[in-house]
């Protein structure tokens, strides 16, 4: 991994330190685990992460699927860094670029920014591999020089298989008329269920998430937990909704907020504690359904003018402008759970 500019990181010359001596395969690439991190399996991604709670330091490393490339190494990397960096771990920064260097046939883009959450100054690095029709993205998130030389370390073990040309057909070319039948959220902030130094960091979350019905119906749940709260505030919403072309219309019939007890002080429902009804909000945006080749995932994409009191602020993902992207349910997005 080359080194990037001294107002990101300062690289101190470390001797690589020992990784595990087994190699792993995922997707197209195999390399060799840091040492001593904890490894674990999300759908579409591998991470390994480690942190030292006495001095308050991390770092995460996080594979992700392969995708199909743009032809351009540099589309890729500003693709990826929108979809992964900003879209799924809230970082604005802008990355600063190292040159496109050539490995085994390969394009490679290293970029990194600096940035500030609760746990203070912290950088992220992403590797961004292009070639053979195919795009293949490594991250890593620290807070310290000490993780550097396993990191470096696991990115000079990287070898990636050049993939044969696919006979199967790509997936469907958007339609805005595809169903958007069944549940779809969205994650702000945080989640707390991810396991990650990063995300404890964060100290929070908030979850929105839209059931379309089969009968014209819908509802809608928000869900925001934060550590220094000392409530679960829940919104829970049901309507109407009608398609026209692109066009979805929500039309809300009753609406509340609520604020709940958190039970034992935790991320669970405890006794209600206020309720009170909210400003009916009909809107009308323009959707379609995207497929995210690096993770192998459709979105429902909504857009609107203006943010929504039920969206909230627009994404600072900028594949679709004034945009919200919500992902079907999955185990890294599970249904909110509502109180009983």
């Amino acid at each position: 991994m080359k080194k990037l500019s001294l107002l990101i990181i300062c690289l101190l010359s470390f001797p690589l330190k020992s990784l595990a001596q087994t190699s792993e395969t995922f997707d197209i690439a195999t390399f060799q685990p840091p040492s001593g991190w904890a490894r674990q399996t999300k759908e579409g991604v591998v991470i390994f992460n480690t942190s030292n709670m006495h001095n308050g330091t991390y770092a995460m490393i996080t594979i992700y699927r392969s995708g199909e490339s743009s032809g351009n190494a540099k589309s890729d990397f500003e693709s990826d860094w929108q979809q992964f960096i900003v879209g799924q771990l809230g970082i604005k920064s802008k990355p600063q670029l190292e040159p496109i260097r050539n490995t085994e046939g390969w394009e490679v883009v290293t970029g990194g920014a600096a940035f500030e959450n609760e746990m203070g100054r912290a950088a992220v690095i992403l590797n961004t591999f292009s070639g053979y029709g195919k795009t293949f993205s490594v991250a890593a998130i620290f807070n310290s020089q000490d993780t550097l030389p396993d990191i470096e370390a696991f990115a000079s073990s990287i070898k990636l298989r050049k993939p044969e040309r696919s006979s199967q057909p790509a997936p469907a070319v958007n339609n805005p008329n595809t169903s958007i039948l069944g549940t779809w959220g969205q994650n702000l902030g945080a989640h707390m269920a991810y396991g990650d130094p990063v995300a404890a960091g964060m100290a929070g979350y908030s979850k929105d998430q839209y059931t379309f019905n089969a009968n014209g119906t819908y509802t809608f749940v928000s869900k925001t937990f934060r550590m220094g709260y000392d409530k679960i505030l829940l919104v829970q919403e049901s309507g109407s909704y009608e398609i026209s072309g692109d066009n979805l219309s929500i039309k809300p019939q009753k609406s509340v907020i609520q604020a709940w007890s958190k039970l034992n002080g935790g991320d669970k429902f405890g006794r209600l504690l206020t309720s009170q009804n909210r400003r009916l909000e009909p809107v009308t945006y323009r959707f379609t359904k995207h497929y995210f080749t690096g993770i192998d995932q459709w979105n429902l994409v909504l857009q609107a003018d203006k943010p929504t009191e039920r969206d909230g602020p627009f994404s600072t993902f900028t594949l679709f402008p004034n945009a919200w992207y919500y992902k079907p349910i999955s185990p890294n997005n599970p249904v909110i759970e509502l109180p009983r």
